[in-house]
């Protein structure tokens, strides 16, 4: 698939995916939304692609919602009286799909679903959506340009993205209220405080330095093993007992101890980097075991 409003390129297994609209300031439509959900599901089946760097081009990350489309500029259809019973028993009706799901969501969803680590790397404003996106990546890095906020408040509605389960477990909930509460902008050196973001850096080191993480994610690391470890971190954190984590751990220590890691373990005695040979696109039966 070709993209309108993104940029795909792949590069040393590293993957850079670029939000597109510059004059724009990348703000974000149904298109690039679309466009986010194929992109991270092809990457999580493109075997030449062991991490995800996400960034903007220009002087933005994502400006947020681009409130200048016509009608409903969150693409909803207005015409629907949706209720939580559709949400669970119509979700992906083409009605509901289309006419009621947040788009956002759709997009971090993806992205949560995804068996490749996740980099963004935040070079300038990220506000609305721009923000949230960027809650179900990895890591985030920022430049010393980049400015956030969770600015719903300010024109009437609620976080989305999935958000409000994201954000509390990154930086706590009392945080999380806070910065929703005030629709504030905030710096950089605030979300580093904040704990929402993992470094500051200047304009010409971002990118190098995702990459730095990127490949050190990457290299030599089993993607099968890799493919696990994330889901199992995302979805054994939410679990309300440990059994259950202990249930999966089991299984992916036995399958992954099969192949690569077995490799590992003759790498390591004889010294020498490991040759992995599993993919991420053929994982174990098991996978994926919620659902």
């Amino acid at each position: 698939m070709s993209y309108t409003t993104l940029k795909y390129d792949v590069s040393e297994h590293i993957l850079t995916l670029t939000l597109n609209r510059p004059d724009q300031l990348n703000s974000f439509t149904v298109i690039m939304a679309n466009e986010l959900v194929d992109a991270f599901g092809r990457a999580s089946e493109d075997d030449e692609v062991r991490a995800i760097v996400v960034t903007g081009a220009g002087r933005a990350f994502c400006a947020g919602m681009d409130l200048t489309a016509p009608g409903n500029v969150f693409g909803l259809d207005e015409s629907q009286q949706p209720s939580v019973e559709d949400m669970h028993s119509r979700l992906n009706d083409p009605a509901i799909f289309d006419g009621v799901r947040d788009t956002g969501g759709r997009v971090t969803l993806a992205i949560y679903d995804c068996k490749k680590p996740v980099i963004g790397a935040i070079n300038g404003a990220a506000v609305g959506i721009g923000a949230t996106m960027t809650l179900a990546m990895d890591i985030r890095l920022v430049s010393e340009k980049a400015r956030i906020g969770f600015v719903f408040g300010k024109i009437g509605v609620v976080p989305e993205a999935c958000s409000s389960w994201f954000l509390p477990r990154i930086v706590g909930i009392q945080q999380a209220l806070e910065w929703v509460y005030s629709g504030d902008i905030l710096t950089a050196e605030q979300v580093l405080a904040g704990r929402l973001v993992r470094s500051v850096h200047t304009a010409d080191d971002l990118l190098p330095a995702a990459y730095e993480l990127a490949r050190k994610f990457s290299q030599n690391k089993s993607p099968v093993a890799v493919a696990f470890a994330r889901q199992m971190m995302y979805r054994n954190a939410a679990q309300p007992h440990p059994i259950e984590a202990h249930r999966i751990d089991s299984l992916a220590m036995f399958y992954t101890s099969l192949e690569d890691g077995k490799e590992g373990v003759q790498s390591f005695l004889e010294k020498r980097d490991p040759q992995y040979t599993s993919r991420a696109s053929k994982m174990p039966a098991i996978y994926p075991w919620w659902k």
